[in-house]
């Protein structure tokens, strides 16, 4: 949607969270005199019963399409779509069940190490309405884009890097191809000038790529080297040197509760991966870290997702001990059937920790890596991982009985 369109309509912001503010920062800079008003469930449990009386609403990510189909809202856009429609840098989008914000923030890297001028924005960085007043043609911008971002986008980025699809967000959506159809969207509406990055192993990606008119660049890997191997990608189009690129990674500082190494106490090697919210995720941490780990903190809120093919990983590590976090801590134990692992059952972060000191051995890893969200017992994934850091620091000198 193009800002002039915005001018003389009545306007409605939908959600005041991180990107419903900067929504309204901008509209506010643009449109001095204009009164805009702001719909917000904190505010009114029926906000939704507002959106008729609007002539555009600006949803927020956080809000399902699904819950508006029924609202008779007559124009409904985003301020992702609003940043596609009026952008005049080049945008490289990057999306992914997992591994986005690791990919997009490498790409940030290897573009600075090249002197390119680029910005990293969306779920990892800076809201982005407020760029749109400071920026330049020749400006390149690294957007994290999730599904709830992507979807109802009639605009595709100049380099869409897509690096899986996993059954995920299904609370959201109403079917897993849903999901896949709001993914779909980075490469949709490609031209023939553009660029497609894609995890050529992924099933789900591979009907997508057929979608976009770009030039495709197929790429391989499992877990971090996926991410490296997408950002090289990147550099190579824009004709970083090489070395330059090899630099930017070898210094690169890998993100929180991904695959973060906490340090080794007690001659212990412990490991918060507490982003692992699918079961992909927690197989491809027992690929990348391997025969050293014996003892797996798994579990969390349950979506209904499959845990057969992580219970066959399980099951063919070396994995001694499992601890275990309701509700889908039960279901795993189910899938593997296997008597010879040990396996506790725990509510706390602490009781779990205190676990994995007690059943690791020196030299062994300790993994947090729960193949399930964080609803219930913690209030997101940042904080599972924070008390799983916490505690483990907390109990180093600690006897464990």
């Amino acid at each position: 949607m193009k800002l002039d369109e915005l001018k003389d309509k009545k306007i409605l912001i939908l959600g005041f969270g991180r990107e419903g503010r900067d929504t309204l920062k901008f509209l506010k800079k643009l449109f001095p005199r204009k009164k805009i008003d702001i719909a917000d469930q904190k505010f009114d449990k029926n906000y939704l019963e507002k959106t008729k009386d609007y002539d555009v609403i600006i949803k927020s990510p956080g809000i399902p399409f699904k819950s508006l189909r029924t609202t008779g809202v007559r124009k409904l856009t985003t301020q992702t779509e609003i940043f596609f429609d009026n952008c005049p840098g080049k945008i490289i989008g990057v999306t992914g069940t997992k591994g986005k914000s690791t990919t997009a923030s490498m790409i940030y890297a290897i573009l600075k190490a090249g002197n390119i001028r680029s910005e990293l924005i969306g779920n990892i960085g800076k809201p982005v309405l407020s760029l749109l007043a400071k920026t330049a043609p020749e400006k390149i911008f690294i957007y994290e884009l999730s599904s709830f971002q992507l979807t109802n986008l009639k605009t595709s980025p100049h380099i869409a890097v897509l690096l899986n699809i996993y059954p995920e967000h299904l609370d959201y959506y109403r079917s897993f191809k849903e999901y896949v159809q709001a993914k779909a969207n980075i490469a949709k509406y490609q031209k023939k000038s553009d660029y497609l990055i894609y995890n050529s192993e992924n099933a789900q990606i591979k009907t997508i790529v057929e979608l976009s008119k770009a030039k495709k660049i197929p790429i391989k890997g499992q877990y971090y080297q996926l991410d490296i191997e997408a950002a090289k990608r990147v550099g190579e189009i824009f004709q970083i040197p090489p070395r330059k690129v090899e630099l930017a990674i070898r210094n690169f500082k890998f993100l929180p509760h991904r695959l973060e190494y906490i340090g080794r106490f007690k001659g212990i090697k412990f490991y918060n991966d507490s982003l692992a919210t699918v079961p992909e995720a927690t197989i491809g941490a027992l690929n990348h870290l391997g025969d050293d780990i014996q003892t797996l903190i798994l579990g969390g809120f349950d979506r209904g997702l499959n845990f057969k093919k992580l219970a066959e990983s399980i099951a063919k590590s070396k994995v001694k001990t499992l601890i275990l976090f309701p509700t889908t801590g039960s279901r795993i134990l189910r899938d593997l059937r296997n008597p010879s692992l040990k396996s506790f059952s725990v509510n706390t972060m602490k009781e779990a920790v205190k676990l994995a000191y007690r059943y690791t051995d020196r030299g062994k890893i300790c993994l947090l890596s729960p193949a399930s969200p964080s609803f219930g017992l913690f209030r997101d994934y940042a904080d599972r991982g924070d008390q799983f850091r916490k505690f483990v620091r907390g109990m180093k000198n600690a006897t464990i009985n």
